[in-house]
C-alpha cells in the first residue's frame, strides 16, 4: 500500500464514518477501485483507521465524556449486543467484507428507508442525553447490530434506533457518535490481535502508514461530523438517502453488466 492508497482510504473513512451512508462499504468500493489486493494488511488497515475518527468525537465532545458515570454506564450497555455478535458472528463478517455487490444492495434499500425517516419520527422530542434511559440504550445497541453488515451503516442504524426509541435527530445522532468510541475501539483491538495471532506483523512501513491513515480520518471527520449535525437539522435524512440510492443503483448496474468492481 502507497501512501497516496492510504490517503485516498482515511479520507473516504473520515468522510463517511458518521454519515448515514456506511464507511465501510465506502472503503471497500475505494479499494475495489484502486486495485488493491485484500491482503491482511489493508484489511487491518481499513478497520484501524477507524480509531482516527473516533477520536475526533472524543475531542470534539471532550466535556460530555467526564460529564457523568452513567454516560458510560449507557454507552457500555448500548454496546454489548454488537460485542457479542461479533464475537460469534467474526468469520462470516469477514466474509462479507469482500462482496461489493452486497454493499450494493445494502446502500440502495438503505437509502430507500432513509427516505422516510424524518416523516415516521417527525414528532420526536426528547432532546437531552438525560432522556436517553439504560433500556433505550440497550435498544439502540441492538440495531447497532444489523449495520455489522457491510453497507447498513453502523451511524445510520445507530440513529434510526435512537429515532425509534423517541429521541430527536440530533439526540440521536449525538448518541450514535458516543457509541462510535467503544465500538470502534473494539473492532480495532480485536483486529490487531487477530492479526498477530495469524503470526503475521507490522514492518515499520506499514505503521507510518496506519499513523499515517488515522491522522488523515481524525482531521477528516471532525470537519465531516460538523457538516453532518448542520445538514441533519436543517434538511434531515433524505439528501443522504437519495445518495445512497444512486450509488447503489450503480454499483448494481455494473454487477448485471459483468463490469468487474471487486476487491482482488
Amino acid at each position: 500500500m502507497s501512501f497516496l492508497e492510504a490517503f485516498i482510504i482515511a479520507l473516504v473513512e473520515g468522510l463517511t464514518e458518521f454519515l448515514p451512508v456506511s464507511s465501510t462499504g465506502h472503503m471497500m468500493i475505494a479499494t475495489a477501485l484502486l486495485g488493491m489486493k485484500a491482503t491482511p494488511f489493508v484489511k487491518l488497515f481499513t478497520v484501524a483507521i477507524q480509531f482516527g475518527a473516533i477520536l475526533s468525537v472524543v475531542v470534539m465532545y471532550f466535556k460530555r465524556f467526564f460529564k457523568s458515570i452513567d454516560f458510560y454506564l449507557k454507552l457500555i450497555v448500548a454496546f454489548i449486543p454488537a460485542a457479542i455478535a461479533g464475537i460469534f458472528l467474526g468469520d462470516q463478517i469477514d466474509a462479507l467484507l469482500e462482496n461489493v455487490f452486497g454493499v450494493a444492495i445494502a446502500l440502495f434499500f438503505g437509502g430507500i428507508i432513509l427516505l422516510f425517516v424524518d416523516k415516521w419520527f417527525a414528532k420526536n422530542s426528547l432532546d437531552k442525553e438525560e432522556d436517553i434511559t439504560t433500556l433505550k440504550a440497550f435498544k439502540i445497541g441492538v440495531f447497532q447490530c444489523i449495520a455489522l453488515f457491510p453497507g447498513i451503516s453502523r451511524s445510520g442504524a445507530t440513529i434510526v434506533g435512537g429515532m425509534s426509541q423517541k429521541l430527536t435527530r440530533k439526540n440521536a445522532a449525538e448518541f450514535s457518535f458516543f457509541l462510535a468510541v467503544p465500538t470502534m475501539f473494539a473492532a480495532t483491538a480485536k483486529k490487531l490481535l487477530d492479526f498477530y495471532k495469524e503470526g503475521l506483523s507490522l514492518d515499520s512501513h506499514e505503521i507510518s502508514l496506519l499513523v499515517f491513515g488515522n491522522a488523515v480520518a481524525f482531521v477528516v471527520a471532525i470537519l465531516a461530523i460538523k457538516f453532518f449535525i448542520g445538514m441533519l437539522n436543517k434538511n434531515g435524512f433524505k439528501a443522504f438517502g437519495w445518495y445512497r440510492i444512486v450509488a447503489g443503483a450503480i454499483l448494481i448496474i455494473l454487477f448485471l453488466l459483468k463490469i468487474p468492481i471487486s476487491v482482488v
